[in-house]
């Protein structure tokens, strides 16, 4: 049994997963100039276009949130999901 495996749990796999969308989106972002591998950017971004401004005078709080998903993204999901129930 490995030193890993006891400590699995809900967090654990959060993080597995959002390795796995940063290194995808790196990945994306990476490939989108070769002609063989663009498929890989190939997504839509989903979210708010301009940011939600609120002004109280003394602080001003910004609010703005986009999510861009690509089919790299999705892969290093898929990926972070089988590592985890592989570890």
């Amino acid at each position: 049994m490995s030193n890993i495996s006891k400590y699995k749990n809900g967090w654990f796999l959060l993080l597995f997963i959002m390795i796995g969308i940063v290194l995808g989106g790196l990945i994306a972002e990476s490939t989108a100039g070769i002609e063989s591998l663009s498929w890989l950017s190939y997504g839509n971004t989903f979210g708010l276009d301009s940011p939600l401004v609120i002004n109280l005078g003394v602080l001003v709080i910004t609010f703005a949130l986009q999510i861009k998903i690509t089919i790299a993204s999705i892969i290093g999901v898929i990926l972070a999901i089988i590592i985890y129930k592989v570890v």
